[in-house]
């Protein structure tokens, strides 16, 4: 018990020392904010190796991401306007002047309608079964690369703690050889491997970001399927009256 005792005014004083260095660091050190130009210098920081796998994982994930929203934005339709049409057409020209306006119309609604309307001479189960099987298809081609985005964003925070971890182990290296405790001497390995962690951290909430909204697009669509596809038999039934 006397030699806790003994030993509680020393490491006392050892993180009064430690606190003071500290703040005389922070106080020195200049105010740079989070300009452009301070991002830059810390990616250079980190080191060309977990860096710029990051990076890749980065680009590779924003690539994917601009190809999906593309391809959703295109793949959206006016869900109400082409019902509207296709009764139109049903109306005065039949299921062939419907299959017209479908094929002059993008997106997965307009196949959806095309192929109901392609069977619709075979009775009201056969297309619903054709709306399923296609809907099914058209899922795939909206969700298609989506893992591949959620892939990066596991990845890239993944590689910023190995290049964590790595740096702390090269940095109890030195201190090994070194057979003390010298903070300027780990220093620049601590600040590398906490480097490498903030830009995987920062990756994966960049992609994670345009994840949801893909995600939440993805569901949009989807949703105006359905319900066009229960606006199609509605018609389809009412047309066979």
């Amino acid at each position: 018990m006397k030699k806790v005792f003994s030993i509680l005014p020393v490491a006392g004083m050892m993180l009064a020392s430690a606190n003071a260095k500290a703040v005389t660091i922070i106080q020195d050190a200049p105010a740079e904010g989070f300009g452009h130009e301070v991002l830059k210098t810390r990616f250079i920081e980190g080191g060309a190796g977990f860096m710029g796998i990051v990076l890749l994982c980065l680009i590779l994930g924003l690539a994917f991401v601009i190809e999906r929203i593309i391809y959703l934005n295109m793949a959206t339709t006016n869900t109400k306007k082409l019902t509207q049409n296709v009764e139109e057409a049903l109306a005065s020209g039949g299921v062939e002047a419907a299959k017209e306006v479908c094929r002059n119309t993008k997106g997965p609604v307009a196949s959806i309608f095309y192929q109901g309307l392609e069977r619709s001479n075979e009775g009201i189960d056969s297309v619903e079964k054709s709306i399923v099987a296609y809907g099914g298809v058209q899922m795939g081609q909206l969700e298609k690369n989506v893992s591949w985005i959620s892939l990066f964003i596991a990845i890239a925070p993944m590689l910023g703690f190995m290049g964590t971890v790595i740096g702390m182990i090269q940095a109890f290296d030195k201190i090994s050889a070194a057979g003390g405790l010298d903070a300027s001497l780990i220093a620049g390995d601590i600040k590398v491997a906490l480097l490498t962690t903030v830009f995987g951290l920062v990756a994966a909430i960049i992609l994670q970001i345009f994840y949801n909204y893909i995600i939440a697009k993805i569901d949009s669509i989807v949703n105006d399927m359905e319900d066009a596809s229960i606006s199609l038999i509605d018609l389809l039934v009412a047309n066979k009256k």
